[in-house]
């Protein structure tokens, strides 16, 4: 019976051989996974005789089997719904934190989100919007995750056009600042404000993408102010870590192997 370790290795060996566009050798996938090349070779060895992977001149890549298996696995994802997908993440999210979590999609060529999923808190004192409320993107977490997870000239296209305004007195309305903090929710990817698009609201988001990596909406945590002290970082890890298992569940994979 194989360890956990052995289970784990053998889906990281098969997730290496599909990132690489090239063959790969032992010493390569010994190095990708920091695993001995004894270890790995008895594996490749038990992939190579199941048909998951071949060997061409002392080098790996994919065998028919994995690609069989591929296809019934796209085939098992087609027959689950994105909306069912992104509930789960929701339901698992807002068990999480006790908080309020949104998921919002951006408005087609316009500049505002629309909230299209809400599972509100069981808490008495809790954040409330309504489905098919709209924010703008600039002052509000989801909006700017979709900003972050723009290409670079429809951002700055959004930046030429925008002309922000305050909607309390906390509203960061400076053009140059608001870039810079959409430059630093693409180094984190997680986007957080705090009574900036509602008084005494607080949000913390990140972005599901789907399998071409393209972002189509923003998990939130929502929350009132007075809860967030202490709790901004797990906030932002719970949140992050659900829109990952989303995002992974719809077939994105981040190639950082």
């Amino acid at each position: 019976m194989q360890s956990p370790q052995s289970v784990t290795r053998v889906i990281h060996i098969l997730e290496a051989l599909c990132a690489s566009t090239e063959p790969m050798s032992l010493a390569q996938l010994s190095r990708a996974l920091q695993a001995p090349k004894s270890s790995i070779a008895a594996l490749l060895h038990g992939l190579s005789e199941a048909g998951f992977i071949e060997s061409i001149e002392n080098a790996y890549r994919l065998g028919p089997r994995a690609f069989g298996m591929g296809s019934a696995l796209l085939e098992a994802r087609r027959r689950l719904q994105s909306p069912d997908l992104v509930r789960a993440g929701m339901r698992r999210l807002a068990e999480r934190s006790g908080e309020t979590v949104l998921f919002a999609v951006r408005d087609p060529g316009g500049d505002t989100i629309t909230y299209v999923d809400v599972i509100e808190s069981r808490n008495v004192v809790r954040f409330s919007v309504s489905m098919g409320d709209r924010r703008p993107l600039f002052c509000t977490a989801g909006g700017r995750v979709l900003l972050a997870a723009l290409p670079d000239d429809e951002l700055k296209a959004y930046f030429d056009a925008l002309s922000p305004q305050a909607l309390t007195a906390t509203t960061e309305t400076d053009k140059q600042r608001l870039a810079g903090l959409i430059a630093n929710v693409r180094e984190t990817g997680v986007a957080a404000t705090v009574s900036e698009a509602a008084e005494g609201a607080t949000g913390t988001a990140a972005a599901i993408r789907e399998a071409s990596g393209k972002a189509i909406g923003a998990l939130i945590v929502a929350a009132p102010a007075s809860r967030l002290e202490g709790r901004r970082e797990l906030l932002a890890q719970l949140v992050a870590e659900e829109a990952d298992a989303v995002s992974a569940s719809m077939g994105y994979r981040w190639l950082g192997l």
